[in-house]
């Protein structure tokens, strides 16, 4: 039986039908409902909480109407956050929802690195392709793109898109960023991969766009890429009804990173203060043309989750998001900025949208304190699979939260911090209930060039949410409030802190660079062009 059952697990291509609980190698337990769901996350990069229509409280702009539209049709999630305030531990945390002192990826990776997400970890796509689903995955995946660390290699059947950020690397036609990207370079020089200080790019290795393992484009065309992933999960979505397979697709959004480079069909491009605008709209029309697909084809049947990896990146000014009112005051007073790679709210704190006609109660919102490590247990509580009994998680089930009104999410949550002031990965602030502790806080580059000083706090400031959104005046010390607080925080604090020094599953990420590990498809130019223009 067990080998039967490891076979099952392995070949990813039979149907549930065939598997009545089954036990796999990985101690999964397939159970038998009568069709199981497909799942589409939608992951955008670097927005922010405000960025959303439905989330600005009576503001004019409204630049996202399918959104707001699946909004009203669906649930939105309005204390929600991403795992990390940066790229790859945010990416890896939701995939295997575990924090990032569990699974090992505490910063990210670069156009060098030879490794990824350690290859002990069990991804979410993994535990569902050998549960009989297809399994896709659509843009930006920095969790590593070389051998066995690539999508194809970690559960995903079929992967087309950028390997990492769309600013780490050069295009023929730049888009908007600050600094300006420089051009890739034409002629055949041996190639260059490190960042220079002058330019938003790194100026000489050109984006790559792979499908599968393969590079089919370098460098790619960064304004027609919204129209090439929106082509590519259609027919994703299409042909997995055509086959009758339940699906994962996981959209990785390029938006609302920079460079910016919105379709456009007036024959001019936006002007530099429409930028933002034009691609956030851009993005909301991809979200749009995905939504209505899976309408189309299995509309009861399709669960939609739309959320963010971190909030917006401050220092880009005109081609940053909105925080909301999510500002981190106490921070921006003294300097720096205070959204993506920080602890602040505006870091982590990610408009996000669930969406499954039917099931899920239409114009709902819901105020549960819930991470993005949630989505990994609840899709496969709802898909019938158990996760691996040999390691511990941080994620929840939300099932309840989605399906049953509860408002019930994590009593506790640690924000870590993963690209500003202090070491990689420390747990520098602490969610419990309606209030948030610092032990430290510190600033990212604000528009502007401010940064801010990093700061140790024992014992932790203390901000009440529920009264000061904006973070800027902390309890006072002293008071019976701040006192009880500090014992919820001090208690759920060392609890979680003594399971992950004694978790024996805790992975450690390699993050050794080589130039020979950036992705090229002839070394022999500049760009590592696949072919030379003219």
């Amino acid at each position: 039986m067990a080998e039967v059952a490891a076979l099952l697990l392995l070949s990813g291509t039979l149907f549930f039908g065939l598997m009545l609980h089954t036990v796999s190698q990985h101690g999964s337990r397939v159970a038998k409902p009568s069709k199981r769901p497909n799942f589409i996350v939608i992951l955008a990069d670097d927005v922010g909480w405000g960025d959303l229509g439905a989330n600005q409280l009576g503001r004019m702009a409204n630049n996202t109407p399918h959104l707001d539209l699946m909004s009203q049709q669906g649930m939105r999630l309005t204390d929600f956050h991403s795992p990390a305030s940066t790229c790859s531990p945010s990416r890896a945390a939701i995939l295997t929802g575990r924090y990032g002192l569990r699974n090992g990826v505490t910063h990210n990776f670069a156009v060098g690195s030879v490794a990824g997400l350690p290859l002990s970890e069990v991804t979410l796509p993994q535990l569902l392709q050998g549960a009989g689903y297809y399994t896709a995955m659509i843009g930006k995946w920095h969790l590593g793109h070389n051998g066995p660390y690539s999508p194809t290699h970690r559960g995903f059947d079929y992967y087309v898109g950028i390997p990492y950020s769309n600013d780490m690397g050069c295009t023929d036609v730049p888009g908007y960023d600050l600094p300006h990207c420089a051009p890739c370079d034409a002629g055949p020089q041996v190639h260059r991969w490190k960042r220079s200080v002058h330019e938003g790019c790194y100026s000489k290795v050109a984006l790559p766009l792979f499908e599968n393992n393969s590079i089919v484009e370098q460098p790619l065309n960064l304004w027609t890429l919204t129209e090439r992933y929106m082509s590519t999960a259609l027919r994703i979505i299409h042909s997995a009804r055509e086959r009758g397979q339940p699906f994962l697709l996981y959209v990785a959004l390029a938006h609302m990173h920079v460079p910016l480079a919105p379709s456009f069909h007036s024959g001019s491009y936006p002007g530099e203060d429409m930028a933002y605008a034009a691609w956030l709209r851009d993005m909301d029309s991809l979200v749009g043309a995905i939504k209505n697909a899976a309408d189309d084809t299995d509309r009861e049947n399709t669960l939609i989750w739309f959320t963010g990896d971190n909030g917006p990146w401050e220092q880009k000014c005109q081609y940053a998001g909105s925080v909301g009112p999510y500002k981190g005051k106490w921070q921006t007073n003294k300097g720096g900025g205070s959204a993506k790679r920080t602890t602040w709210e505006g870091g982590h704190r990610v408009p996000t949208v669930a969406y499954w006609p039917g099931r899920i109660p239409a114009n709902a919102t819901s105020s549960a304190l819930l991470s993005g490590m949630d989505i990994f247990p609840t899709l496969l509580s709802l898909a019938g699979v158990e996760p691996p009994s040999d390691r511990r998680y941080d994620g929840i089930d939300a099932t309840d939260v989605l399906l049953h009104d509860s408002q019930t999410g994590h009593q506790f949550l640690f924000h870590p911090n993963s690209g500003a002031a202090g070491t990689f990965g420390d747990l520098q602030a602490a969610r419990s209930g309606k209030y948030k502790a610092f032990y430290m806080t510190g600033a990212a580059e604000a528009c502007g060039g401010g940064m801010g000083k990093a700061q140790l706090h024992d014992p932790p400031l203390i901000f009440n949410l529920q009264h000061d959104e904006a973070e800027e005046t902390p309890v006072e010390r002293g008071t019976a409030e701040y006192q009880e607080a500090l014992r919820s925080v001090t208690r759920d604090r060392e609890e979680l802190l003594w399971d992950i020094a004694t978790d024996p599953s805790v992975s450690s990420a390699d993050y050794t660079t080589d130039q020979s590990a950036a992705p090229c498809c002839d070394a022999r130019h500049t760009a590592c062009r696949c072919h030379m223009p003219g």
